[in-house]
């Protein structure tokens, strides 16, 4: 962590994400003075004034004297966001975490090199991330270490080989979490169904899907040796595995998965499209 303490950091939008990495630089000792933030939104530069943190409009500002730029903007206004800055990256090593922005697409728009794409997930809020990042051949390892402290400060942090990878994380963490909340949904109100009040079914649901992550996390046998060691034969752990087998239930996660990953190819190809 040391070598983040010691630069220049801005984000080009301050929204959830980018709140979620400022709080977790500044809990981990980054001075909020090293932080610059760049928002349309007087509310959310109000918010991250009262940490300290120095807030403008004015994105040329903002990155003048950045070792990092973070962009986090939504996808639909990123040439609108990036072209005003062409040519004012030298020396600063630029983040994105701009869903489907291929790392050849912000290039284009900035005509820099030194490019890491992130697909972060929401549990960054609470700093329980899981980040894939892909960096090409321009970032060195110190750009590497750099980006992993960035982004470690919300979670865990997991280079991909290959650009195409970060459509295979977004299928699986990126838009991962709401398939569990999906499963947790699904399990409060077949709680309910089966007698249990609404902050009864909540309550265990969550509690059990924390403590089954939490196994799973610090244990030395994998998940599906822990499913096993829960399931007796002809018990009622059973009697649920085979329903969910009856309906291919781990086909249709596959398959749903897969789909989320063609998606996400979709989308980077039509961002790639409207930004030139």
């Amino acid at each position: 962590m040391s070598a983040v303490l010691d630069r220049n950091i801005s984000f080009i939008g301050g929204g959830n994400m980018a709140q979620a990495l400022i709080g977790g630089l500044l809990a981990r000792g980054l001075a909020p003075t090293r932080i610059t933030v760049s928002d349309p939104v007087e509310g959310v530069r109000d918010l991250l004034a009262e940490k300290g943190v120095q807030v403008t409009t004015d994105n040329a500002q903002a990155i003048l004297n950045a070792d990092v730029v973070v962009f986090a903007v939504k996808p639909q206004v990123l040439a609108q966001v990036l072209k005003p800055l062409q040519g004012l990256f030298a020396g600063k090593l630029v983040i994105s975490i701009v869903a489907g922005a291929e790392v050849a697409t912000i290039a284009h728009l900035l005509d820099t090199q030194r490019i890491v794409r992130v697909m972060p997930n929401t549990p960054a809020l609470v700093q329980t991330g899981a980040h894939g990042l892909f960096a090409n051949d321009a970032v060195d390892q110190a750009d590497r270490d750099l980006a992993s402290q960035v982004l470690a400060a919300t979670g865990l942090t997991l280079w991909v080989p290959a650009e195409s990878q970060i459509d295979a994380v977004t299928a699986v963490s990126g838009s991962g979490p709401a398939y569990f909340f999906y499963m947790m949904e699904s399990m409060i109100r077949a709680g309910r169904n089966l007698g249990l009040d609404e902050k009864t079914a909540t309550a265990l649901t969550l509690q059990t899907a924390l403590g089954a992550a939490q196994m799973a996390i610090t244990s030395a046998n994998t998940p599906a040796e822990l499913r096993k060691n829960v399931t007796s034969p002809n018990g009622t752990t059973q009697a649920a595995i085979e329903v969910f087998d009856h309906a291919q239930i781990s086909q249709n996660i596959q398959a749903a998965l897969a789909a989320a990953k063609t998606r996400s190819q979709e989308l980077a190809q039509e961002l790639s499209e409207s930004s030139k």
